[in-house]
């Protein structure tokens, strides 16, 4: 493999196939991560603001201490590594459908894994987030029933662009009813999302929470100097 280029791990998915690639920036000799399903890109550790940005915004909505938190999606760790840094949080539990990122995570494949292991607050747990987001019993496999201060999720593209269909669900009233019953009262539901607000999806979450914010994030994408936009939704009960 070229020093500028290299794929870290490949493996078949029930969605797709998943790749782990590192890239070398050419000018700054940065070191750049990247997660593909199939052909589509799922992340890249080029930006990772909104990630980051997902965590600070929905933490500074919670009040109190000793914060229990879940996060929806472990990808890159940027947003779990952001909770961390909240020293309100008491613990946090990631979950994620892809046994191979955990598993990345723990060999020390990527560099913010090496952070989250070391960090006894953090636990990483194998699993379907929307169906335990369904679930009576929650997203907790060690403590049946557990609510959660904050519940951060960030795995789709957008509420109306899923990497499954049947994720569709969890975006509704009715989807967004059953998270709730995992938050503790004045807890927090935090979203990211790749496109800018959506009015439908809007109106879905003041059905739900008593209060909601779209927040738009702006970032300059160092691979053509544009300014773009992501959008982290919170919403509190």
């Amino acid at each position: 493999m070229s020093a500028f280029f290299e794929e870290l791990d490949h493996r078949p998915t029930p969605i797709g196939a998943l790749s782990l690639r590192r890239r070398r920036d050419m000018l700054s000799g940065d070191d750049y991560y990247e997660i593909i399903l199939g052909d589509a890109y799922l992340m890249s550790s080029r930006f990772v603001v909104a990630e980051e940005d997902l965590s600070r915004l929905g933490l500074d909505a919670v009040t109190g201490e000793d914060l229990q938190v879940a996060v929806g999606g472990l990808g890159l760790g940027y947003t779990a590594r952001a909770a961390l840094q909240d020293k309100r949080v008491g613990s946090l539990l990631v979950i994620d459908a892809l046994d191979p990122v955990i598993e990345w995570h723990e060999q020390g494949l990527l560099p913010v894994g090496q952070e989250l292991t070391a960090d006894g607050r953090c636990r990483f747990q194998h699993g379907d987030f929307f169906d335990l987001a369904a679930s009576s019993s929650g997203f907790d496999n060690q403590e049946q029933g557990k609510k959660f201060d904050a519940i951060l999720v960030d795995i789709d593209h957008s509420p109306t662009n899923v990497l499954d269909s049947k994720n569709l669900e969890f975006y509704t009233t009715d989807g967004l009813r059953s998270l709730a019953q995992h938050l503790r009262p004045g807890g927090v539901f935090a979203l990211w999302s790749n496109d800018p607000p959506e009015a439908r999806f809007e109106a879905v979450l003041n059905d739900v929470f008593s209060k909601t914010e779209s927040h738009v994030i702006p970032f300059t994408s160092p691979l053509n100097d544009v300014e773009e936009t992501n959008t982290v939704y919170t919403a509190t009960l």
